[in-house]
């Protein structure tokens, strides 16, 4: 069975991080501190976004031929996932998300 290398990416901590399979790592977009009217809200009042940047992807899914299948995003990309997919992890001071590739929803394209 071939297996794909892949160059591993370094944290801020200097964590080499490389997720396994068709498994995502991603950064959380910071949450929205004031309303559009000005309010200021608490962070228990504020909704955690459902949107992050990829930070690194796995070697892709193990196929039924041994093969292994390739990523619809990449490093880099801005996505939108599902509210309550994948696992919250810290890393040094990086609040970081681990998650399938099927639990994103869409690439944000400007």
């Amino acid at each position: 069975m071939a297996t794909a290398t892949k160059k591993q990416k370094k944290s801020k901590a200097g964590t080499k991080l490389q997720p396994l399979g068709d498994r995502v790592v991603l950064r959380r977009e910071e949450s929205e501190e004031q309303t559009a009217g000005g309010i200021l809200l608490p962070n228990s009042a504020q909704d955690k976004p459902a949107r992050g940047e990829i930070v690194s992807v796995g070697t892709g899914r193990l196929l039924d031929d041994g093969s292994r299948g390739t990523f619809q995003v990449e490093v880099g990309d801005r996505v939108i996932f599902s509210s309550y997919a994948g696992e919250m992890f810290k890393i040094g001071d990086q609040e970081l998300l681990l998650m399938r590739e099927d639990d994103i929803l869409a690439v944000i394209e400007d």
